[in-house]
């Protein structure tokens, strides 16, 4: 396999007895990007990224991490990476900046000669000194997180990792994973957060039923799909006969709404304004949109 992709993972299979939880599965990162791994419960995802950090054998395919195989060469491999689960469980007799700096020394990192510990804690607004038991789950999401980014590894695995977070500390992440790409980290995020992915992810992997059914920059996945048009019109327009117009609505108070195909704007837009435009709108379509339409499309051509 190639070492230019931080993760390279190639046709993974795996298999719980009769159950095949990854069928063919493909799945690249590269350095500086933030990848979004979506999925439904159950697609296969967590069964990934088990792979990916040595805690299960693949039945098949390939996978590597910085050109290593994950399970052989996982001591290595960890040197490099930094996990962060959808559930963080830490030791309960511990203070918040006890389980932190155990977890930066299991790592081989001074806490007290680490200056991003403390910055980072204040960024999280995490009280260090209750003790964890104490601590809600956003809490001890944070723990977690202010041990990952405080350790400045090259890879970033973050399995659901804002979830407990409200949303002033989910924007405070966002900024932290920025960071972190632009200094050429790579970040492998499954959420079920779409609007999160949207802001924060460069490119997107969809995955079903253990295999990839969408994958790419997320800029170009939308070209795939229709953008939707609302507008407010002076006169009627003859939207209807022009090839690429779909779904095309009227209300109540005579806005009109629409999806257009991406080669059919120029004449779209050119029938709006004989028409008489007071009022346009053109979204691409949402990441939202693009992961319903995937699981649309898949579900046509299994009935």
């Amino acid at each position: 396999m190639t070492t230019s992709k931080v993760i390279d993972v190639r046709g993974l299979q795996k298999r719980f007895g009769s159950f095949a939880a990854l069928d063919g599965l493909d799945l690249s990162v590269a350095a500086g990007e933030v990848a979004g791994f979506l999925g439904p419960n159950g697609a296969g995802k967590s069964t990934t990224i088990r792979i990916l950090l040595g805690m299960l054998r693949q039945d098949g395919g390939q996978a590597a991490v910085f050109g290593a195989d994950p399970h052989r060469d996982a001591v290595a491999i960890h040197r490099r990476l930094a996990y962060v689960p959808g559930d963080v469980t830490l030791w309960p007799q511990l203070t918040g900046g006890e389980c932190i700096d155990l977890l930066l020394r299991l790592r081989g990192i001074d806490p007290d000669r680490t200056p991003a510990r403390a910055t980072l804690i204040d960024r999280f607004e995490l009280d260090p000194t209750k003790k964890s038991k104490s601590y809600s789950k956003g809490n001890r999401q944070k723990v977690a997180l202010v041990a990952a980014f405080a350790a400045d590894t090259d890879l970033l695995v973050l399995d659901e990792p804002t979830s407990g977070l409200d949303p002033l500390m989910t924007r405070e992440f966002t900024r932290c994973v920025a960071e972190r790409a632009e200094r050429g980290a790579a970040v492998l995020m499954s959420s079920h957060l779409l609007a999160e992915v949207e802001a924060l992810c460069s490119s997107v992997t969809i995955i079903r039923a253990g295999r990839t059914v969408q994958t790419g920059r997320l800029e170009d996945l939308r070209h795939l799909r229709r953008s939707r048009v609302t507008a407010e019109l002076a006169r009627a327009a003859a939207l209807e006969s022009l090839p690429g117009v779909h779904d095309l609505e009227t209300t109540a108070d005579g806005e009109i709404t629409f999806t257009v195909d991406d080669e059919a704007l120029s004449a779209v837009t050119a029938e709006l304004s004989k028409a008489g435009v007071t009022r346009l709108s053109i979204e691409p379509p949402s990441l939202e949109e693009l992961f319903l339409q995937n699981y649309s499309d898949q579900d046509q051509v299994g009935a």
